[in-house]
């Protein structure tokens, strides 16, 4: 453990976590508190605790790697997929569909169970964190199936701002996309990300999301990655991300090695794409 008065020259203990890959900053915070993490030998339950470089770290006993190789992925998530490392229910999990020989992944941000489309992975915690974090607004699409189209007064509503539960919806981009014999669909562009959010947001207008698909994730695309695949970030999206959420360049990052970056189809289901 770092003495008193060399508290103030380390790091965050749960900043360092996130950095090597071990949760996101969030969840690394459960785990100091919940007493699961080490440093030198003790267990330290303070998430005001900061570290050195030579201070040794462990979490439930596994000695912590300080520079893990970064590792970012897009996914297609199928619905009826829980977006989650593991599920006590026994679900399905994005991290089920993970093709072998990864290091330890988890999702950034959260897609509904029964919603579909793009969803990233991440073994670096800080970036994960900054991207779901309002303060840098980082943009998501996602193409909505209705039973008709919107009134202009809906459309209004929704670019101002819907009432909801827990506090009104920011403001939000839409377009109209085409009507099919399934209902219409339409694009919907948002910077913040709530539980369930566009499903409520539609329900307070007397409208019912029939599906969903996110399509974009700032500067990631869906396109046409097949329902289960995954591939490895460009090292120009990572880029992005980085500098859009002010962390370092991604030149001194590792990217997604070959292996990773090679699209992996586990799991083929009904095309979801509009």
């Amino acid at each position: 453990m770092p003495e008193d008065s060399d508290i103030r020259s380390g790091e965050r203990l749960q900043k360092v976590l996130a950095r090597a890959g071990v949760a996101s900053r969030r969840h690394a915070e459960t785990l100091i508190v919940g007493g699961r993490v080490t440093v030198n030998d003790r267990i330290v339950a303070e998430l005001g605790t900061r570290v050195r470089p030579e201070d040794s770290i462990a979490v439930d006993g596994r000695p912590v790697q300080r520079e893990a190789e970064r590792v970012w992925l897009a996914m297609h998530k199928p619905p009826m997929v829980i977006a989650t490392v593991r599920d006590p229910r026994g679900r399905t999990t994005v991290v089920d569909l993970l093709p072998p020989g990864l290091p330890p992944l988890y999702p950034v941000g959260r897609l509904d169970w029964d919603s579909e489309g793009l969803i990233l992975l991440t073994n670096d915690g800080e970036l994960a964190h900054r991207v779901m974090h309002p303060r840098y607004g980082v943009p998501r699409e996602y193409h909505v199936l209705l039973r008709s189209a919107l009134d202009p007064s809906d459309v209004t509503s929704l670019e101002a701002g819907v009432p909801l539960d827990d506090g009104p919806s920011a403001p939000v981009l839409v377009y109209p996309l085409r009507t099919t014999a399934h209902g219409h669909w339409l694009s919907i562009s948002m910077r913040e990300g709530r539980n369930r959010q566009i499903r409520r947001m539609f329900a307070a207008l007397g409208r019912e999301v029939l599906r969903l698909v996110r399509v974009r994730h700032g500067p990631i695309d869906l396109d046409d990655l097949p329902p289960g695949a995954t591939r490895g970030l460009s090292q120009a999206e990572v880029t992005f991300l980085l500098r859009s959420t002010g962390l370092r360049s991604a030149a001194t990052t590792a990217s997604p090695s070959r292996r990773n970056s090679a699209t992996v189809s586990s799991r083929r289901s009904r095309e979801t794409r509009p």
